[in-house]
């Protein structure tokens, strides 16, 4: 039977032909691409909060005050001042009515000081305006690398305390880029795209990064031998390894919640179909059966089933198989063209990317209602990615002949882009919570 391809946001792409050898593996360095975050939409209400400048901080370097504001302006979810009156650090004073009369709902407030071997200690604490409580503070002692992340992690503190639920400041985002001399690159970058950082340069294609569950590992493929080989790298020691080079194409790989068992497209049998195998390497198990292509394969949050994309009904469209195999449930029947599975992590919202009057755009569906809506807005909308706490949608687009990142809210209420100079930035992967600091 003759191969078929999608043409579009496929894996068989005429776009990824290998272009010669070479890559090379890189300590963390910074890209030299940092992005522009514009933040458009309010979320239906926003929570006025000041932030004020952290005591200290005009000699370190990372403002932490000022990522902070930042984080929370970027989830749409706050309305951010830095408040009036005399400076205050996290022994206070509390000034609960200066803060309520000024329309705060929650006000917090830090200090930074370098302690004599070079380290940094940065403390913070936020308090309750309205009910006049004290809401609780954090402490950090960190070497100068991680400041950024640790006012990622007070956006987080605060973004809970006041919302309920967990923040994903502090997690990481992997993307490819393209662009300069070595043509493709691996970057992993902090969520709102800042302290960008290159794990591999290659002058083959790269594609499909997908993080392990524990948040040390990215797998992904490359072309580096002259066709699709999927690796798995460590990013904090840059080791890597090849865990499925088998005959033909290798691709599209996902862990499983455990972290086990990596699910690929592989083509031993001519035809793209799914398997299964350990994520340390071995042999694959084969899971889709068919004569039609089954490919994008990602677990379902409690590991036991999988979504995939096949065309086994004449179009590309998304279906569901237990892991360990048996009847096939098509997902989506609106749009003839549905690829890019992604599930929210608790189950119950596919997110993907639709062709509708030839534009492609994010849609989610509700999987136990069938509802659909969409929140891209096209014209080139692929890859979308959730947020560990399943409230913000990462995914690639076009805006100005450029390939950019874009998020947005669940509600699609919120969006960002996060435009780069002078690369194309595609493929995006929202990593885990981890436990860094």
């Amino acid at each position: 039977m003759k191969r078929r391809q999608f043409l579009r946001h496929g894996l068989t792409s005429p776009l990824w032909r290998p272009l010669g050898a070479g890559a090379a593996l890189l300590a963390p360095t910074l890209a030299q691409a940092q992005f522009k975050i514009d933040v458009a939409g309010i979320g239906a209400t926003q929570i006025p909060v000041g932030i004020g400048d952290f005591v200290g901080q005009k000699g370190c370097p990372q403002q932490i005050a000022d990522i902070v504001r930042a984080d929370l302006v970027r989830s749409g979810q706050f309305r951010v001042s830095i408040p009036g009156g005399a400076p205050f650090t996290e022994q206070g004073p509390a000034a609960y009515a200066a803060w309520h009369a000024a329309g705060l709902d929650a006000a917090a407030g830090g200090s930074v000081a370098q302690t004599p071997d070079g380290h940094w200690i940065v403390r913070f604490r936020m308090w309750d305006a309205v009910k006049q409580a004290d809401l609780g503070g954090q402490a950090y002692t960190v070497v100068a690398g991680d400041l950024r992340l640790v006012a990622h992690r007070i956006a987080d503190f605060i973004y809970q305390k006041l919302t309920g639920q967990r923040g994903v400041f502090a997690t990481r985002i992997a993307y490819i880029d393209k662009g300069g001399r070595n043509a493709f690159g691996l970057v992993v970058a902090d969520s709102d795209g800042e302290n960008a950082r290159a794990a591999l340069r290659s002058r083959e294609p790269l594609m499909s990064p997908t993080w392990s569950p524990d948040g040390g590992s990215v797998a992904y493929v490359s072309f580096e031998t002259g066709k699709p080989v999927v690796f798995v790298q460590d990013i904090r020691r840059g080791v890597r390894r090849a865990v499925a080079d088998f005959r033909g194409s290798n691709s599209a790989p996902a862990f499983s919640p455990d972290g086990r068992t990596l699910a690929v497209v592989l083509t031993l049998g001519g035809e793209s179909q799914v398997y299964l195998l350990p994520s340390e390497g071995g042999r694959p198990h084969r899971l889709t059966d068919s004569g039609s292509i089954a490919t994008e394969p990602v677990f379902s949050p409690d590991g036991q089933s999988l979504y995939f994309v096949s065309d086994r009904d004449g179009s590309p469209q998304i279906y569901r198989i237990g892991r360990n195999g048996g009847q096939l449930q098509r997902i989506t029947f609106s749009g003839d063209y549905n690829v890019s599975p992604a599930i929210s992590p608790d189950g119950t919202t596919l997110a993907y990317a639709s062709r509708r009057r030839g534009d492609f755009q994010i849609w989610v569906q509700n999987l136990a209602s069938g509802q659909t809506t969409a929140l891209g807005d096209g014209p080139n909308d692929g890859r979308p990615t959730f947020a560990p706490n399943g409230q913000i949608i990462l995914y690639s687009a076009t805006e100005g002949g450029a390939e950019v990142l874009k998020t947005v809210s669940i509600d699609g209420a919120v969006r960002t882009t996060l435009a780069t100079h002078g690369q194309q930035v595609r493929e995006p992967s929202w990593g885990p919570w981890t436990a860094m600091i």
